[in-house]
Formats: C-alpha cells, sequence, structure tokens
C-alpha cells in the first residue's frame, strides 16, 4: 500500500474530523477547556501500545497529540513511526478517540528536522537552508506541497514548521548547525515563508512559526540547558513576524525558551508576559494561537518547578503548551499538568477569563482548519 492510496481513508479522516463546533458547545466545562490548552507526545505506533495517551484523549479531553520518530530518552528509533501505512492507522484511530477533533502534529521541517524519513517509506525532504540558497519560487512552493500532501495524508493537521529564525549566527549548534534557517537575510526568509505558508493551507495544513522572538543568534541550545541571547539579539530578527502577521497569517507561532534580557530581565520569552502578550499580542497585533516550545526541555525543566512554569507560561500568554514527551518521559505529565492548572485556579493565581481567552483562540483555530475558511 503506497502513500496515494492511503488517500482513500482521507473521506473518513473529513468524517470524523468535521464535528468541532457542536462538540465544542456540548462540552464547554472547565475540564474541556483546560485539556484542549494540553498536547501531549506519547510512546507506541498502535494505539494499543499507548494506552496513556488514549485516556488523556479520553478522560482529560486534551487538545493535541505530537509525533516522532525517535524516541530520545529511550535511544530507540521506535517511537511512533514506521511506515506510512502504521502512522495513517495509528492518526485515524487517535482521532476516533476524541470528542473535539485534535491538532495532530509533527516537527517535518525537511532536511536534519525531518520525522517522516525516506527509509521508512516517506518522500525526501530538503533544509530550509537548500530552499534558502535556491531562493526559488517554484522550488519552495513544491517542496511545501510535497510536504502538506503527505502530512495530509497521513491524517496530520498541524505542522511545527516553517522556521522563521534567521540565521545570524551559522555556528548555532540548534540552527545554524542544522540548516534549519533560510537565511540571515530577512527579505529571503519571509518571501520563503509566505510560499510555505501558501502551499500548507492550500493542502488543509496548519502552519506554525518558530521560534519566538527569534533563535536564531544562540550560541547554545535550549533543550540541552539556559540560552542567554540578550547580547546576539537584533530587532531585524522580529521582521519575519511583523510582515507575515500584518499580511493576516492567522494559525499558530511557537515561543523560544531563550533568555532576552533586551525583552525581559526576569524570565525565558515562553514565560515571558512582557515577550509574549507586550510584544506579540499588543504590539505586533497577533490574533493567533501561541504555542509553548516543549516544556520538557531543559531550559525550563531545570531551572522552574513544574507548577511555576506552567503558572508563568499561561499567564505569559501561552495558550497550547506542548508536552513533548523526548526530553524526559512522564506518561502522566497530562494528568498532572491537569491538576495543577486547575489548582492555579482554585488559588486564583490564573484567571477563568485566561483560560476561557486561549480555549477560543484554539478552538477557532480548529474550526478555520476544519471549515476550510484559511
Amino acid at each position: 500500500m503506497t502513500i496515494k492510496s492511503l488517500t482513500t481513508a482521507g473521506l473518513l479522516f473529513f468524517f470524523i474530523f468535521s464535528r468541532p463546533a457542536v462538540a465544542a458547545q456540548q462540552s464547554d466545562s472547565l475540564s474541556v477547556k483546560i485539556g484542549q490548552m494540553l498536547m501531549i507526545g506519547f510512546r507506541g505506533t498502535t494505539l494499543e501500545d499507548a494506552p496513556e495517551i488514549a485516556a488523556d484523549i479520553t478522560k482529560r479531553r486534551i487538545g493535541g497529540v505530537v509525533l516522532f520518530d525517535f524516541d530520545v530518552p529511550a535511544h530507540s528509533h521506535s517511537r511512533n513511526i514506521i511506515s506510512p501505512q502504521q502512522l495513517a492507522r495509528l492518526t485515524l484511530e487517535l482521532q476516533k478517540l476524541a470528542n473535539i477533533p485534535l491538532l495532530v502534529a509533527i516537527d517535518q521541517e525537511g532536511g536534519k528536522v525531518n520525522r517522516l524519513k525516506q527509509a521508512r517509506g516517506f518522500p525526501p525532504s530538503v533544509s530550509a537552508a537548500y530552499l534558502g540558497r535556491l531562493n526559488n519560487p517554484d522550488s519552495t512552493s513544491s517542496a511545501a506541497s510535497q510536504t502538506a500532501r503527505t502530512l495530509k495524508t497521513m491524517h496530520i493537521g498541524m505542522n511545527l514548521a516553517p522556521v522563521a529564525d534567521l540565521n545570524t549566527n551559522p555556528d548555532n549548534p540548534v540552527i545554524g548547525k542544522l540548516d534549519r534557517s533560510f537565511s540571515p537575510d530577512p527579505s529571503v526568509v519571509i518571501s520563503n515563508l509566505q510560499l510555505i505558508i501558501q502551499a500548507y493551507h492550500i493542502n488543509g495544513i496548519i502552519a506554525t512559526l518558530k521560534h519566538f522572538p527569534g533563535h536564531g543568534s544562540s550560541s547554545s541550545d535550549t533543550h540541552l540547558d539556559f540560552t542567554d541571547i540578550t547580547a546576539s539579539w537584533s530587532e531585524e530578527e522580529l521582521e519575519p513576524y511583523r510582515v507575515l502577521i500584518a499580511s493576516g497569517y492567522p494559525d499558530a507561532i511557537m515561543t523560544a525558551h531563550v533568555f532576552n534580557g533586551k525583552l525581559d530581565t526576569l524570565y525565558p520569552a515562553t514565560l515571558s508576559k512582557q515577550t509574549l502578550t507586550g510584544l506579540l499580542r499588543d504590539k505586533l497585533r497577533f490574533k493567533g494561537v501561541i504555542i509553548s516550545d516543549d516544556m520538557q526541555m531543559k531550559a525550563i525543566a531545570d531551572h522552574y518547578e513544574l507548577e511555576s512554569a506552567i503558572q508563568l507560561a499561561i499567564n505569559a500568554g501561552v495558550d497550547l503548551l506542548l508536552f513533548g514527551n523526548n526530553a524526559s518521559y512522564d506518561p502522566a505529565i497530562a494528568s498532572k499538568a491537569t491538576e495543577i492548572i486547575r489548582s492555579l485556579l482554585q488559588k486564583k493565581i490564573i484567571t477563568p477569563e485566561r483560560i476561557d481567552q486561549s480555549y477560543q483562540r484554539i478552538m477557532e483555530l480548529k474550526n478555520r482548519y476544519l471549515s476550510g475558511k484559511r
């Protein structure tokens, strides 16, 4: 069975994934609103392998799942993805469990950050750096369309891409060295982002610009430790966001865990109200979903207790908390996060209005994607 032949399953996927507004209207309870703010990673290539994520979907009503091909804590190539046929079955099974359709997400940037590998039966992909060097609209559109069509066939509705970071430090271990940036030139980055987002939207895929407010100048990796870009960051790194938001970009923006003293002298961007609400919401006027980078990455997890990190992220303006379960693995992370958010509400540290704001943005994104209005 080839990827092409899997498109027949798309009709069933559309049927399952065309019920959000009604389900949401019938389920506007606090537990649903909290659950929708969580995106969780898990182990398992079939539903039978993944009872924890099944419970997270049915009982905790999580808003999304994120898929990986490699399990970092276990040092294993067996995680969620074996073949196109297996992956399409898994994502469809996960959707069937959800009353409110899931955001099924993946980091399919191309090149070195590539979860759908050719060795497992998926089409080849190219890096952002390669496309930026070509800077050819046809090449970028073709590559993005192929990615989007593959994701659609796999019932994956959200790509945690493209990368909007400028390649200001080519020796950056997590951006430049991995060829994840299109260029140091904002105009090249912007033009390629526009083409990719257009291709995603034509194929019904949600885009995610990342990593706000810019990770390209860093000299260390937020996966591994505290990362300070105060001295290296410049406002030029905001230009891709400024231009795309001004042109009406509606989808999602992912935060960076970088510390930038020019924007906030206390907190890294993911936990910074000055950065996410003051800059991204109020100044740049972004109205879409703000998704955190993985909250289990060491730049956050090694410096903040889980409750503090969740509290700060939500109050900063994060709508969707991502726990990839691939920096560390905790099968109970959704349950823990849910209880923490409930406790913070009871203590009036987080307000119900703040939860409502995120819930509405998430549901608007899901409804826009499902209704074809994007």
